[in-house]
Protein backbone atom coordinates (compact mmCIF):
# COMPACT_ATOMS: atom_id res chain seq x y z
CA UNK A 1 0.00 0.00 0.00
CA UNK A 2 1.39 3.42 -0.90
CA UNK A 3 1.41 6.48 1.34
CA UNK A 4 -1.17 8.24 -0.84
CA UNK A 5 -3.49 5.21 -0.53
CA UNK A 6 -3.05 5.18 3.26
CA UNK A 7 -3.84 8.90 3.46
CA UNK A 8 -7.03 8.30 1.54
CA UNK A 9 -8.24 5.80 4.17
CA UNK A 10 -7.13 7.75 7.27
CA UNK A 11 -9.81 9.40 9.39
CA UNK A 12 -8.54 12.94 10.02
CA UNK A 13 -11.77 14.21 11.56
CA UNK A 14 -11.37 16.39 14.67
CA UNK A 15 -13.19 14.85 17.65
CA UNK A 16 -15.17 17.91 18.75
CA UNK A 17 -16.34 16.15 21.93
CA UNK A 18 -12.76 15.77 23.17
CA UNK A 19 -11.18 19.21 22.73
CA UNK A 20 -8.67 20.65 25.21
CA UNK A 21 -6.90 23.96 25.62
CA UNK A 22 -3.24 23.21 26.38
CA UNK A 23 -1.17 25.36 28.75
CA UNK A 24 2.39 24.67 29.81
CA UNK A 25 4.12 25.47 33.12
CA UNK A 26 7.84 24.96 33.70
CA UNK A 27 10.46 25.60 36.37
CA UNK A 28 13.11 25.93 33.60
CA UNK A 29 14.98 23.12 35.33
CA UNK A 30 13.48 19.61 35.26
CA UNK A 31 9.71 20.02 35.44
CA UNK A 32 7.20 20.72 32.75
CA UNK A 33 3.51 20.40 33.54
CA UNK A 34 0.77 20.67 30.95
CA UNK A 35 -2.75 21.60 31.95
CA UNK A 36 -5.32 20.37 29.46
CA UNK A 37 -8.53 22.31 30.04
CA UNK A 38 -11.63 20.83 28.37
CA UNK A 39 -13.29 23.18 25.90
CA UNK A 40 -16.37 23.10 23.72
CA UNK A 41 -16.16 23.46 19.93
CA UNK A 42 -16.78 27.20 20.34
CA UNK A 43 -13.65 27.49 22.53
CA UNK A 44 -15.46 28.09 25.83
CA UNK A 45 -14.55 25.99 28.86
CA UNK A 46 -16.49 22.74 29.16
CA UNK A 47 -17.31 22.65 32.88
CA UNK A 48 -18.81 19.15 32.60
CA UNK A 49 -15.27 17.71 32.24
CA UNK A 50 -12.26 18.12 34.52
CA UNK A 51 -8.82 19.42 33.54
CA UNK A 52 -6.01 16.91 33.04
CA UNK A 53 -2.47 17.54 34.32
CA UNK A 54 0.43 15.82 32.56
CA UNK A 55 4.02 15.87 33.81
CA UNK A 56 6.97 15.85 31.43
CA UNK A 57 10.74 15.69 31.91
CA UNK A 58 13.80 14.43 30.04
CA UNK A 59 16.59 12.06 30.99
CA UNK A 60 19.93 12.63 29.31
CA UNK A 61 21.36 9.44 27.81
CA UNK A 62 24.44 8.79 25.65
CA UNK A 63 22.03 8.66 22.69
CA UNK A 64 20.45 12.03 23.58
CA UNK A 65 17.45 13.21 25.60
CA UNK A 66 14.80 10.63 26.50
CA UNK A 67 11.36 12.17 27.09
CA UNK A 68 9.31 10.86 30.03
CA UNK A 69 5.71 11.85 30.62
CA UNK A 70 2.73 10.69 32.63
CA UNK A 71 -0.68 11.84 33.76
CA UNK A 72 -0.48 13.30 37.26
CA UNK A 73 -4.08 12.60 38.32
CA UNK A 74 -4.49 15.85 40.24
CA UNK A 75 -7.17 18.54 40.49
CA UNK A 76 -5.06 21.70 40.29
CA UNK A 77 -1.60 23.03 39.49
CA UNK A 78 -0.40 23.08 43.11
CA UNK A 79 -1.28 19.38 43.53
CA UNK A 80 0.34 18.65 40.17
CA UNK A 81 3.62 20.22 41.31
CA UNK A 82 3.53 18.21 44.54
CA UNK A 83 2.74 14.96 42.70
CA UNK A 84 5.35 15.53 39.97
CA UNK A 85 8.48 14.01 41.63
CA UNK A 86 6.88 10.71 42.65
CA UNK A 87 4.91 10.39 39.41
CA UNK A 88 8.11 10.86 37.38
CA UNK A 89 9.96 8.29 39.52
CA UNK A 90 7.20 5.76 38.89
CA UNK A 91 7.12 6.54 35.16
CA UNK A 92 10.91 6.10 34.93
CA UNK A 93 10.76 2.81 36.88
CA UNK A 94 7.99 1.54 34.58
CA UNK A 95 10.00 2.53 31.49
CA UNK A 96 13.11 0.76 32.84
CA UNK A 97 11.09 -2.42 33.52
CA UNK A 98 9.77 -2.36 29.95
CA UNK A 99 13.31 -1.91 28.60
CA UNK A 100 14.49 -4.92 30.65
CA UNK A 101 11.64 -7.05 29.26
CA UNK A 102 12.54 -6.07 25.71
CA UNK A 103 16.21 -6.84 26.34
CA UNK A 104 15.32 -10.27 27.79
CA UNK A 105 13.20 -11.08 24.73
CA UNK A 106 16.03 -10.04 22.42
CA UNK A 107 18.58 -12.08 24.40
CA UNK A 108 16.35 -15.17 24.27
CA UNK A 109 16.29 -14.90 20.46
CA UNK A 110 20.08 -15.03 20.13
CA UNK A 111 21.41 -18.48 19.27
CA UNK A 112 24.95 -19.06 20.44
CA UNK A 113 26.80 -21.87 18.61
CA UNK A 114 27.95 -24.70 20.87
CA UNK A 115 25.33 -24.15 23.56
Amino acid sequence: MTISNELGTMDLTVNQDSLYLEESFTDLNVASIRRLTPVKPNGLKDKSRKPIFVGHTQLMTPQGPLPIQCELGTKNLKEAMEAFPEAMRKAIEKMLEEVKKIQQKEESRIIVPGR
